[in-house]
């Protein structure tokens, strides 16, 4: 059994967020906690959020024991850019371009 939680939008690189959600993949559900709660990057929070969501899900809906699962994988996609002009001189503008993710988390739980 195969349970997941979705993020969506979240303003933060792909790139970096996927820094983080390296660190989780294959590891239980309270030692992924556990290494979120110290890892000092911003997108730590929401891949969190997105653990505990997915945690969450497995206990509530498939009735599945909390300490038996674990992370399966997680899947960090690229939403939609904003873009944004600054001005620059000589009436030139650059354009910024403010990325955002859509994180998914699927957890399973243990065969033992």
């Amino acid at each position: 059994m195969e349970v997941r939680a979705t993020a969506k939008y979240i303003r933060i690189s792909p790139r970096k967020v996927r820094q983080v959600t390296n660190l989780i993949c294959q590891k239980d559900v309270n030692e992924a906690l556990a290494i979120l709660k110290y890892t000092p990057k911003r997108a730590a929070v929401s891949v969190a959020k997105v653990v505990k969501s997915a945690a969450a899900n497995a206990e509530h809906n498939y009735d599945l024991d909390k300490d038996k699962l674990y992370v399966a994988s997680v899947f960090v996609n690229q939403g939609p850019t904003f873009k944004r002009y600054q001005a620059r001189a000589m009436g030139r503008a650059n354009i910024i371009c403010k990325r955002t993710s859509h994180i998914t988390v699927l957890v399973k739980e243990k065969n033992k």
